[in-house]
């Protein structure tokens, strides 16, 4: 679990405007964020596998022609 402590720029009447993190505290949360994407593209990935794999020399080969 991230801990937090933020502080807030707010304006006349006490409206918060801005949020001021810890510069640690902003490098964790988006380290979470890109793990949680990471994690979400991953699912995605396993959802659509239908199982076909070529080999890896095969594709280069393949990639190599579209080059040209």
């Amino acid at each position: 679990m991230l801990t937090i402590n933020p502080q807030y720029i707010t304006d006349n009447t006490g409206k918060k405007l801005s949020v001021i993190l810890p510069i640690k505290e902003f490098t964790n949360i988006m380290e979470e964020i890109e793990e949680s994407e990471d994690i979400r593209l991953y699912d995605a990935a396993k959802k659509e596998d239908d199982g076909k794999r070529i080999l890896f020399s095969d594709y280069l080969k393949k990639r190599a022609s579209k080059k040209s």
